[in-house]
């Protein structure tokens, strides 16, 4: 064999090393991450999960708010990635408990029952006033301080990731994205699905958080502009002295 086809050989072996390392690489990082975001969100390969989603408070028949269809498509994408599948349901007729299935629960505690329950339950911190009209509609009051809407201007939405508790056998987690707007839920969903990675980071692929978000100029710029006011888990998660302003329609 000549030196010259030698190293033909050799240079092709190289070339078929190297690729089939850089597929490995490649293939274990995409299976890590998989993992990772399916372990996050409670979704592993073939599952299923629940979307609660509320009505539209300002229709007289039963329909959902055009942010809050595109926040189900968001959420839907995501669903996908992991791998699993959704069951949707009116926020009326979700009659079951939580941690066995993951959970998505969509829009305000006045229009959306199951999440003035989950308030109630899982973040007793939180106070939010039900009025439709006046100055404070739809204010969230946590630990003494009120976020009031302006509406088209600042709006506001508690963004929250609850951790079961496995010793009921439930391990799956709840997401709550309550705002004070339709828009506001579809900006949650997308702050959630772009920033998950560093809220795992941050708080854990297991862990328990609940963030108050702020959309800025959504008459102008839709759910884009979010920016994290606070982290009120602590706050949220502590019972007030006096019963949380909440009802549900």
């Amino acid at each position: 064999m000549s030196d010259d086809v030698r190293n033909i050989i050799l240079g092709l072996a190289a070339s078929a090393i190297s690729a089939a390392l850089g597929w490995f690489v490649r293939t274990y990082l995409w299976r890590r991450k998989l993992r990772r975001q399916q372990r996050f969100f409670g979704l592993p390969t073939g599952s299923e999960c629940l979307l609660v989603v509320n009505r539209d408070p300002g229709a007289r028949e039963w329909s959902v708010a055009r942010h809050d269809v595109f926040a189900l498509i968001e959420l839907a994408a995501l669903i996908k990635d992991c791998r699993a599948h959704a069951e949707i349901l009116p926020h009326d007729t979700a009659w079951q408990g939580f941690g066995a299935r993951t959970e998505f629960c969509i829009g305000g505690p006045v229009s959306n029952q199951r999440m003035a329950a989950h308030l109630r339950s899982m973040l007793p911190g939180v106070e939010v006033n039900p009025d439709s009209i006046g100055p404070d509609r739809g204010a969230f009051t946590i630990d003494g301080e009120t976020y009031r809407l302006d509406k088209g201007s600042v709006e506001y939405i508690l963004l929250a990731r609850i951790a079961a508790d496995e010793n009921t056998g439930n391990s799956r987690p709840v997401f709550l994205s309550s705002g004070q707007t339709a828009i506001t839920n579809q900006a949650a969903v997308r702050y959630l699905a772009r920033h998950y990675p560093r809220l795992a980071r941050k708080y854990g692929l297991d862990g328990s958080f609940c963030l108050l978000l702020k959309v800025v100029n959504s008459q102008a710029y839709g759910p884009d502009v979010v920016e994290v006011v606070a982290d009120v888990t602590r706050a949220a998660s502590t019972p007030n002295s006096r019963p949380a302003a909440i009802t549900a329609e």
